[in-house]
């Protein structure tokens, strides 16, 4: 009985643990400029091998935080890289960094706060 009460607050720690890492990986890539871009995209490839073990959790709902700024980001940027050859694309990459540091930033505080990262205020 001991190990079934030892068990789920281990899951929930190791949640913890990731969900932490996951944040860190893709603000390590954020502040580096891409330069280390190779650790958001780790973080994004954490996100997906655990989603199904954080399904029905907080935890859940950061990592589905995560991947929406991390796809959404993506995008933005694309449209924006083409659009610099009319030299109105700086304002969208800009715009773009603006975004994903605010999300980065909300959602690690809603995070540290045990709180949903859309219902943060």
């Amino acid at each position: 009985m001991s190990d079934q009460n030892t068990s789920t607050p281990a899951s929930g720690s190791d949640l913890r643990l990731l969900t932490q890492v996951a944040y860190g990986l893709f603000a390590l890539g954020f502040l580096t400029s891409g330069f280390l871009g190779v650790a958001t995209l780790a973080a994004v490839v954490l996100i997906y091998i655990k989603r199904t073990d954080a399904a029905g959790t907080i935890y859940a709902r950061h990592f589905d935080w995560l991947l929406r700024t991390f796809w959404w980001s993506i995008l933005w940027l694309c449209l924006s890289a083409v659009l610099t050859l009319i030299f109105v694309g700086w304002l969208g990459v800009l715009a773009t960094i603006v975004w994903a540091l605010y999300r980065l930033i909300k959602g690690w505080l809603a995070f540290l706060q045990g709180t949903d990262p859309s219902s943060y205020a």
